[in-house]
Order: C-alpha cells, then structure tokens, then sequence
C-alpha cells in the first residue's frame, strides 16, 4: 500500500517515531563535548531516575501494606542481594561489550562492532535462563543463609518467586541498553526504561491494594513491567538502530570466541562492582539482625533506597560519559577525551555538593519517602548521617571506574571494583561492630571509610596511568601529520 494510502494515524504514529529515533542521535566525533555529555546524560537521568521505580515505588507502596508494611519491607530487602545479583551479570555482558563496541565504531570497524554487540546478546540470554532456573531451585535456602527470619521468609520468599521468573526480560532491559546508548541513540534508550517505568507505577496500586495481592502483587508489576521494556529494547536493536541485534548462529560460536573473553573480561569490572554490592548487603543484614534485629535490616533497605535515589544521576553523569570516552579514545582524539573527563568530574562534584548537603540538613525528609513509621525514623537518621558521613569521596571511585571501563583498562578497573568492597568494606563490616564494639553504628560507618581510602587510591591511579598515555597519542598524533 503506498505511503499515501495509510491509515493517519499509522502514519502519523510511524511519523512521531522516525522522529524520536533519528532527530536526536548523538555525534561522538564532532559535536560539542558539552553538548554531547548533556544530550546523553540528559535523556539517561531520566531514565535512570524512571528505573529507580521498578524497586523503589515498589518499597514506597510495600512499606504502607496495612499492619505489615515495615516487615514486608525488610523481606524485600532481604532479595536486594539476588536482584544485584542478576543486574551483575546483565552489566557483565552489558556495559562489557559496550565500550569495546563504541571504541570499534571509533576505529571504523563495523563488522566486529556488530559481532560484539550479537555476542553480547546471545551470553547475556543464556546466562539469565540458568540464573531463573538455579534461583527458582534453591530462592528458599539462599533467602535463609542471607539472614531472612521465619517472619521475614514469609514475605521474602514469594516476592523472589515471581521475580525470578522476569529474570531474562530484566536481563535484557537492562545489558542492551547500553548498546543503544552507544550508537547515540540516547532518547531511544531513555524511552526504554520509561516504559517500563511508567507500567509499574501503574500496576503497583492496582495489584497492592485494588486486587490485595500485597507483596506478590508488587513483584508481579515489576515483571510485567520490565517484559515491555525488554520487548522494546529488542524491537528498537532490531530493526531501527544503525547495528541490528540477533542471537549468534551455531557457525559463528566459534569464531566469537575471542570477542566473547573479551566482553566478559571488561565486563568483570562491572559484575565484580554489582557482585561485592550484593555481598556487603548479605554481610550486613547478617551483622544487623544479630546486633539490631529486623527493624535495622528494614533501616539498611532505606538507607539502600535512599542511595540508590542519590546516587542515580552519577550513574547518568558517568554512563552518558563513557561511549564519549570510548569513540574518542579509539578515534585516538586525546583531547576530547581529556575535556570529556574534566566535564564529567565537574558535573558529578557539582551535583554531589548539593545531595551530600541535603542528606545533612533534611534526612528526615528524605526517609520519609520510603516510610513514615516514627520508630524507624528515629534509627534510620542517625544511620543515614553515619553511612554518607564520605559522600563526596565516592566521586572519586566513580571517575576514576568510568575511565578505566571505558577505555578497556581492565586491570585497573577489575582492582578497584574489588579494593573498595572486597578488600576494605566486609572486613570492616565485622571488625567494626564485634571486635570495636560499635554494634549497628559499626555497619553503617565501614561505608564512609571505604570510600576515603577507595576513591583516594582510584583517582590518583587514574590520573597517574592514563594522562600520560593521552600524551602520548597526542604526540603520536602530531608526528603523524
């Protein structure tokens, strides 16, 4: 049928989303360095803002479940380490391939472009089937080994349930967006997560409260929601973007081999970032439900909340940096580089100043968005002071990780995924409470400690390693000429 002849409103909807997909797309190698970060920053807070919602609207709505809100909430808290642990594996192949991806496209190497990203999509799907198979298997005996009471598994265990069962959908939502955002499709990736979003919030009072499916409704939304956005995700790859997305055929196993080490070798700074999250949580409801009980495990999934909410435009800040970082860095521009850095270190610092000031004048307010129980207010505040006592200094651990990442240094991205949690954040989540004596404060303060010692180390290592070598492009590069 000729263009003519459709129906209006399919052309006019076919209009509206030619000019969604093409009107905004990014230039890495021309545009403006400034306006490039805030074209990709922009349209990525909003998305990462709308993601929050997938688990925070989710606390909010739990956490006012009649005569069990603040129970419930702390069984939600006892998933976070299982949901961390599928976001891992969804940035291991995710924001792995991506960088590798964007610096091919900088080097002009489009064929193995593509062949990353398919590599990427096709571990990313088998991995999420084993992790739904293995969490539906063995969700009750995890759940108790991460500290869930009698009381606490009641709720837990259902709500992890049907999670799991979005476990490829919320796999692939989250590991190919970065794909998109790559190609410089920034609004399209933004729109992704927004669907999503906008589904859950929608269904979450509906199943809470209208169909009085509490704490089983909750997570049902949240599946519901993320199979939209993986549906978009896979439609947009698919069939607009420049690099179109599929499974790897059986003939091209194995010669993706190498592209495939490689992905899960940048990826690992990632995971190993996503992973210790999960393990400081598990350590840390252990320790607090022996020192505080469940009311402090509902205290730690406030101040988990609150964080996330905090930390949300760093993540843009950084993430809408690094596919700048990476075509330039493979288009060997050092300069552009330098100043992508630079911009994105003011940003960050400059946003940072005004959270780390709310967080000490008004914590009350910010708690309150997740629970208006008194008594838990009353131990949150304290709490919340104490754990974000070094805010500032975890910029530095951002920076300094985005860097690294997005020019494939993996070494040094994998080290300081690992010194800040690993190394410095679990040994002090037990020596500060038993052998200090600190009890709950000790919990809450190995974080701050962390992030003095961590992002100091990150930053200097960043600064001391790859500002030479962009000076040595840049001199390569004139002797060139």
């Amino acid at each position: 049928m000729p263009k003519a002849e459709l129906p209006h409103c399919c052309f006019a909807s076919r209009f509206f989303s030619e000019v969604i997909y093409k009107m905004k797309r990014i230039d890495f190698e021309n545009g403006n360095i400034v306006s490039n970060i805030l074209k990709a920053a922009l349209p990525m807070l909003v998305a990462q803002i709308m993601s929050l919602l997938y688990n925070i609207v989710d606390r909010v709505y739990i956490a006012r479940i009649p005569d069990v809100g603040t129970t419930a909430l702390g069984a939600v808290g006892l998933c976070f380490p299982i949901i961390v642990i599928i976001t891992a594996f969804s940035n291991l192949f995710g924001t792995g391939g991506a960088p590798i991806f964007s610096i091919e496209r900088g080097k002009g190497n489009h064929a193995k472009a593509g062949l990353l990203m398919n590599t990427s999509f096709t571990l990313l799907a088998l991995c999420a089937v084993i992790l739904m198979i293995a969490g539906l298997l063995f969700a009750r005996p995890i759940l108790v080994l991460f500290g869930a009471s009698d009381a606490g598994l009641v709720y837990a265990y259902p709500y992890l349930m049907i999670y799991l069962l979005g476990t490829l959908p919320s796999m692939i939502a989250t590991g190919m967006n970065p794909f998109i955002n790559a190609q410089g499709y920034s609004v399209a990736g933004m729109l992704s997560v927004a669907i999503g979003a906008v589904t859950n919030f929608l269904l979450d009072p509906l199943f809470i409260f209208v169909f009085h499916l509490g704490i089983t409704g909750a997570a049902l939304a949240t599946v519901l929601s993320q199979t939209l956005s993986a549906l978009y995700v896979i439609r947009f790859l698919h069939r607009r973007a420049e690099y179109k997305v599929r499974l790897l055929r059986p003939a091209e196993w194995k010669s993706s081999l190498v592209e495939a080490k490689n992905i899960v070798s940048l990826g690992t700074a990632g995971f190993i970032m996503q992973l210790t999250n999960s393990l400081v949580t598990i350590c840390c409801n252990n320790i607090l439900s022996v020192t505080g009980g469940d009311i402090y495990i509902s205290v730690m999934t406030i101040i988990s909340s609150v964080r996330q909410l905090v930390e949300t435009p760093i993540h843009a800040m950084v993430e809408g940096t690094s596919p700048i970082l990476s075509y330039n860095y493979g288009a060997r521009r050092p300069g552009r580089v330098r100043k992508s850095i630079l911009i994105m270190s003011l940003l960050v610092f400059g946003y940072t100043a005004v959270m780390w000031s709310m967080i000490i004048l008004i914590p009350e307010t910010l708690i309150r968005i997740f629970s208006s129980d008194a008594a838990l207010i009353q131990d949150a505040v304290p709490a919340l002071n104490m754990y974000f006592a070094a805010f500032i200094f975890m910029d530095l651990q951002y920076i300094g990780q985005a860097v690294f990442k997005s020019l494939n240094k993996k070494v040094f991205a994998i080290f300081f995924s690992l010194l800040r949690k690993v190394f410095i954040v679990v040994p002090l989540t037990y020596f500060l409470p038993y052998v200090m004596h600190m009890g709950t404060d000790g919990v809450f303060l190995a974080e701050p400690v962390s992030n003095v010692i961590g992002g100091t180390a990150c930053i200097l290592t960043m600064l001391i390693t790859i500002m030479p070598e962009l000076k040595r492009i840049e001199v390569e590069n004139r002797r060139a000429e």
